[in-house]
């Protein structure tokens, strides 16, 4: 199965990042051969940006991420949001791939499940 996460909102200021990340870890932990596909939008994509500081005790998205890599998650950034951020010449994480709107629309039709977050 193909599962495909949108995810629109900043990696801070509110939870839904947080909540998309451990819903496909968990997925991946119940059902290892699935294929999770990441795709940020918006400000979304400032979660790719590597080094985040976080304080004791509190969640870094960047590291999340990481965990969705390092177990065979596919994670892509929309270029155009990226463009627009100012982050086109920035280090992201590595593994991390810049997409487009038009492999967006092959997910989605590709998957078996889309959430949008």
């Amino acid at each position: 199965m193909t599962v495909l996460f949108i995810i629109n909102e900043a990696p801070y200021g509110n939870e839904k990042m947080y909540n998309a990340l451990r819903l496909a870890h968990q997925l991946k932990k119940d059902q290892p051969e699935t294929d999770i596909r990441i795709f940020l939008m918006a400000d979304a994509v400032t979660a790719a940006l590597p080094a985040q500081e976080t304080p004791n005790g509190y969640y870094n998205i960047a590291r999340m991420l990481q965990l969705v890599l390092n177990h065979q998650g596919t994670i892509k950034l929309c270029g155009s949001c990226v463009q627009a951020r100012g982050m086109k010449d920035l280090q992201l994480l590595e593994g991390v791939e810049m997409s487009n709107m038009a492999e967006l629309a092959a997910w989605t039709l590709e998957s078996d499940r889309v959430l949008v977050f």
